[in-house]
């Protein structure tokens, strides 16, 4: 309980302290309204460094002999797959589905690569081989297929790599009757590494075969521009369509021919097979959108122009590019009209337009086969896949390193710029979120004989990547720390 003594403050008190406060009040006032002021300002900056994560999916085959499935997956595949005819699949990432192929990956979407939750089914620091072989016989050969995804930013890619064991293994008797001196001494004592051949290439449709030559070379070649203008198609879609069908035939030259044809609800001979591509280019330009989706009737004109049409030419490549952004009226037409050309002899691509496509018939059903078959996610997307067939049409898939084993390795131990580019003159970083691929193949000749008995050869391959920005000139270098070391073995062995 307190006292009156603990209060004991005269009302002369109380009120002096009411004046003070009164007067301070009184003050404060005088100084915030007797002048002016403001007060602006950027609050809650910062920086922040932004990223590049190089991801690596791939797909490894062998060609290894017919019957040979349960020796694939004791040499540890245990997903290996017999593909026919002695080639197997021995692995690819991601294989997150059962069933699933790799195509559905590299040429679909669905599936982020970028997503760290994926990182499980992609090459993203594991540092792991693609070939551990160990019974390879002359006439063998692998192939992996690499797609590369540069998360965040764009980037310069080079390849790298080297051969670090080129073993002799000893020499059995009917070894030693055809090889007295043992291999290249600057690479081990063996001669697999010598006597393996191999190719690296840009394998542009990612099938996983190279493909040098493009439809035309040596012959005339004949394009059917297959264009939907659907009522789905305006806008930045058309746009978009007109823009990089016409660049398509910017890339032609006599005496390759080109004819465009529309379809909605039925289709349009808009111009004839010619080499007046500016007339090609003029009835693409003047494309409006409407109606519904025949594809059908589409292909069946394309079909019939390439095959029957006035300027069409018997011994001609024929080639047939059929564009969509939707469901079609009837896919079972669809499906046979395409099964009557490529029957024709027609190789048929096909690009789906956005969302509202139906990727999957069109990569199944309609493309000659599904490396033929594009995704556009976006309108913008469409000049580069016709920039990417154009490649595959007029000039083949260029061809980065060949020769044997040790030699390939020679320029891979510096380093090899990689171009994310080939339709232009000068090298190109990578996109990133890309979907661009690198074949590198390797086989051993039939005719090698006895002379590699037992020999076993290790290499690493090395992927490196380095910012764009701000980076001109990056003088193709390998960027990697240890001289394209950084994988453990990845080895193929003969016995």
């Amino acid at each position: 309980m307190t006292t009156d003594k603990q209060h004991n403050i005269s009302r002369r008190t109380v009120l002096a302290g009411l004046g003070t406060v009164g007067i301070a009040a009184a003050g404060a006032g005088l100084g915030t309204t007797a002048l002016f002021s403001d007060r602006e300002g950027f609050i809650g900056n910062s920086l922040g460094a932004g990223s590049l994560d190089l991801k690596l999916d791939y797909e490894a085959t062998y060609l290894g002999g017919a019957g040979r499935l349960d020796d694939i997956v004791a040499m540890g595949y245990p997903d290996a797959e017999d593909l026919g005819g002695g080639r197997y699949l021995l692995d690819q990432a991601p294989r997150p589905g059962e069933g699933q192929g790799w195509d559905d990956y590299v040429t679909g979407e669905g599936f982020d690569f970028c997503a760290p939750e994926n990182d499980e089914f992609l090459v993203n620091g594991d540092e792991m081989p693609v070939f551990t072989l160990s019974d390879i016989k002359p006439g063998d050969c692998g192939e992996v297929t690499i797609s590369f995804h540069i998360c965040d930013n764009p980037a310069w890619l080079d390849l790298s790599g080297s051969v670090y064991d080129n073993n002799e293994n000893g020499r059995t008797e009917p070894e030693r009757a055809v090889d007295e001196t043992g291999g290249n001494p600057g690479l081990g004592m063996g001669e697999l590494a010598d006597l393996i051949e191999v190719c690296v290439w840009y394998d542009e449709d990612c099938d996983n075969v190279y493909e040098p030559g493009g439809e035309g070379e040596g012959q005339e070649l004949e394009v059917a521009l297959v264009s939907d203008v659907s009522g789905s198609m305006n806008g930045s879609k058309i746009a978009a369509l007109r823009n990089a069908a016409t660049d398509f035939v910017d890339n032609l030259a006599q005496p390759d021919e080109v004819a465009a044809i529309s379809f909605n609800s039925g289709s349009n001979l808009d111009q004839a097979l010619t080499t007046n591509y500016q007339a090609v280019k003029d009835a693409i330009n003047n494309y409006s959108s409407g109606g519904t989706t025949n594809m059908s009737s589409g292909i069946i004109t394309g079909d019939n122009e390439l095959t029957s049409g006035a300027n069409a030419t018997p011994s001609a490549s024929k080639v047939m590019i059929v564009l969509t952004d939707g469901v079609v009226n009837s896919p079972p037409s669809a499906e046979q009209a395409a099964t009557d050309a490529k029957n024709n002899g027609i190789r048929i691509f096909t690009i789906a337009l956005g969302g509202d496509a139906d990727q999957t018939f069109l990569e199944n059903d309609i493309a000659s086969n599904p490396g033929d078959a594009f995704l556009a996610p976006d309108a913008a997307d469409l000049d580069t896949i016709y920039e990417e067939i154009a490649q595959i049409v007029l000039e083949g898939e260029q061809k980065v390193l060949s020769g044997t084993m040790a030699e390939v390795f020679v320029e891979l131990a510096e380093g090899v710029p990689l171009d994310g580019d080939r339709t232009s003159e000068e090298r190109d970083p990578y996109a990133a979120v890309t979907t661009q691929c690198i074949g590198f193949e390797w086989c051993l000749p039939a005719e090698v004989g006895n002379e590699v008995q037992t020999d076993s050869v290790s290499f690493d391959l090395v992927v490196d990547a380095e910012q764009s920005r701000h980076n001109d000139n990056p003088g193709g270098e390998n960027n990697s720390s240890d001289g394209g070391n950084s994988t453990p073995p990845t080895t193929t062995a003969a016995n």
